[in-house]
């Protein structure tokens, strides 16, 4: 499909300079998680969507951590039609170290804008805007919605409560995060899992008198590990396996001390379809049949975050319409593809029902949750792009 001269109209009006701008402000404005301190990147959006005559409302999901809606009205009158909705979120990772840029500074240097969220994904939110700003009078059948929710980093408190809230219809979603400017139509979902493993103290002269805690852990780590290896055999498709793996362990108080407590968190990758539940229960049944009862041990699981998985059809209306137009939006050319991140997109499509694609500027693999994180200039104007030619073609 090739731009028709209705469709260059409206591109014509986007603003690189705007664009390159609000990236920059966004990212001078803090954003860690965690904490949580999202309310900077908030304000700095809502005004920019405020200045641009946009419909603006906040929701609080905690105090001083809300949601931001900024939607652009369909502009036929009559019943309301489904709409499109990009998915964008308000947090970024801590800093950490290893920076040669001022991580909030937002410096534009040889056609990359640098700092914390670049990719991650400030990139997105304000191609997302600048995509909004131009579909005005463009006489769309349906309104554009941008989602910008908090705690993604984290356990997902803001898009639980947005789907929650949510009473609009949609056609489509777009999650706007870093894809390298291709359209992926499948993403793993992401679980964690606590195991609390609780013996009894006593001293290190005479171990046998307690319940070492570290060494039942460390039967629970073994029994993670061979999960991860079954779960290796039977991969999908697109995505390819599930996967466990262990990433923090804390336990004991001393050397001479048989340690009383041991907690140990997992991550575990889910797939399209995969009960959180159901996995949370194979993990019970694992540890049960280590029986560290007889060792005097017990053991608590839980499961504090869950993000499903999703995955849209190849030749979804959202998919054709959304790839055609990053490609004539000046996109790479990249065949449809999955992604082994997670992202909120998995909520819109299990708890709404909604066809979901990822596709965002900047890289999750080379740039997101890395020291001088940045995202190109021309990335950012590509994705206002592809998204303004999608909602044209959806709602138009």
């Amino acid at each position: 499909m090739s731009i028709s001269a209705a469709e260059q109209a409206v591109l014509d009006q986007l603003d690189e300079g705007w664009l390159v701008e609000t990236t920059q402000s966004l990212l001078r404005a803090p954003g860690q998680n965690p904490p949580g301190d999202e309310a900077a990147t908030v304000a700095v959006l809502r005004a920019a969507a405020s200045d641009l005559g946009l419909e603006v409302a906040e929701a609080a999901v905690e105090p001083g951590r809300n949601n931001l809606v900024i939607t652009l009205p369909a502009a036929a009158a009559g019943p309301a039609r489904p709409g499109l909705l990009l998915l964008g979120h308000t947090d970024v990772v801590p800093v950490g170290g290893g920076w040669t840029n001022d991580p909030f500074g937002g410096e534009l240097v040889d056609g990359r804008i640098y700092g914390r969220g670049a990719s991650d994904m400030k990139g997105g939110l304000a191609a997302s805007l600048a995509a909004m700003a131009v579909l005005r009078g463009a006489g769309l059948t349906g309104p554009v919605e941008l989602a910008a929710v908090v705690d993604e980093e984290e356990t997902g408190k803001g898009i639980r409560a947005y789907v929650d809230a949510v009473d609009r219809l949609f056609a489509g979603c777009i999650t706007t995060e870093p894809t390298d400017l291709q359209t992926i139509i499948g993403a793993r979902g992401d679980s964690y899992l606590r195991v609390e493993v609780h013996g009894r103290a006593c001293h290190a002269g005479n171990p046998a008198d307690g319940a070492n805690a570290i060494y039942g852990a460390a039967a629970v780590v073994a029994e993670i590990e061979r999960l991860h290896a079954e779960l290796a055999a039977a991969p999908h498709h697109l995505l390819g396996p599930a996967t466990w793996s262990v990433g923090q362990i804390q336990g004991g108080t001393g050397g001479s001390i048989v340690p009383a407590e041991c907690v140990l968190v997992a991550d575990r990758r889910l797939l399209p379809g995969e009960s959180p539940d159901a996995v949370l229960d194979e993990l019970r049944r694992r540890v049960a049949a280590l029986r560290l009862e007889d060792r005097g041990l017990t053991v608590d699981l839980a499961m504090p975050m869950e993000m499903p998985a999703f995955e849209t059809a190849a030749d979804d209306e959202l998919v054709r319409t959304t790839d055609a137009a990053l490609t004539d939006a000046g996109g790479p050319g990249l065949a449809l593809g999955g992604w082994t991140a997670a992202c909120d997109g998995g909520y819109i499509a299990r708890d709404l029902g909604v066809p979901v694609v990822v596709l965002g500027p900047g890289s999750v693999t080379t740039q997101a949750h890395r020291a001088d994180e940045s995202v190109a200039v021309d990335e950012l104007l590509t994705a206002a792009r592809a998204y303004t030619l999608t909602a044209l073609r959806l709602l138009g």
